[in-house]
Order: structure tokens, then C-alpha cells, then sequence
């Protein structure tokens, strides 16, 4: 059995839309103000704008599509399982890293070793005595 159109409209993911329906028109100046920037020909907060309001455009269309598979998920279990599908599934890893010698560390464990020996000058009970105060 074949879906019909309407199922396939439904589950596919389309890229954010602005109040208009144009398909990803912030992202598309966003972009460009970036190329822009990088050339030298846009000052920061002229670059800022876009990246603020594909931002924006972005989190709104999430929070539509998350109330919407909440309103529906009574007729439409698979779109709402499968959002939660995707949510769950795991990161890529963590690439290899150089420690303190200049090795390159590609195993869990030296990773690991690696991150925590970075960070550990971060997190130390000094730190948290002056924050006390």
C-alpha cells in the first residue's frame, strides 16, 4: 500500500519558513551576511541581525512543529514516535584529540584523560571557596 500525498506532506520535514511561507529566506541572509562579513564588506552587528532572526524564525518554527506532533499524536502516532526517535539517537563521537606530549589520543579512554586533564584547572575547590563569599 502506497501513502497518499497528504501523509507524505505531513511527515516530511521542510526547512524553516517565515511568516510569508518562504522557505528558509532568513537562513539565505544569514548566509549571505556572513559571506559578506568575511569579505570585510558588513560590520558585525549588520551581521548580527540575520543571525538573530534566522535564529528566532527557527525556534519558533521548532516550537510549532513540537505543538503541533502534541496536538495530533493521537491520530499520528508514527510522526510523533519518530520525532522522538531522532531526539534520542546518539551524537557523533568525539574526534581524535593531541594531549599535552603531542600524541594523538584516538582511544575512549585517553579522550577521556585528555578532556579531563584540560578541564580540571577549570573545576577546582578554589574556585568554588571565592564564589561562597
Amino acid at each position: 500500500m502506497h501513502p497518499n500525498k497528504e501523509e507524505v506532506e505531513q511527515n516530511h520535514q521542510e526547512a524553516p519558513m517565515d511568516e510569508q511561507g518562504a522557505p528558509g529566506k532568513s537562513q539565505t541572509q544569514k548566509k549571505e551576511a556572513y559571506r559578506g562579513w568575511k569579505q570585510g564588506q558588513v560590520a558585525w552587528e549588520e551581521y548580527r541581525e540575520p543571525v538573530r532572526a534566522a535564529r528566532d524564525q527557527v525556534r519558533k518554527v521548532k516550537a510549532l512543529t513540537e505543538i503541533s506532533l502534541v496536538r495530533d499524536v493521537k491520530d499520528n502516532k508514527k510522526s510523533f514516535y519518530r520525532y522522538v526517535s531522532d531526539k534520542r539517537r546518539r551524537r557523533e563521537n568525539v574526534g581524535p584529540l593531541w594531549n599535552e606530549t603531542g600524541d594523538l589520543d584516538t582511544q575512549d579512554m585517553e579522550k577521556a584523560e585528555v578532556l579531563n586533564d584540560f578541564f580540571a584547572s577549570v573545576f577546582t575547590g578554589k574556585c568554588l571557596i571565592g564564589l561562597s563569599e
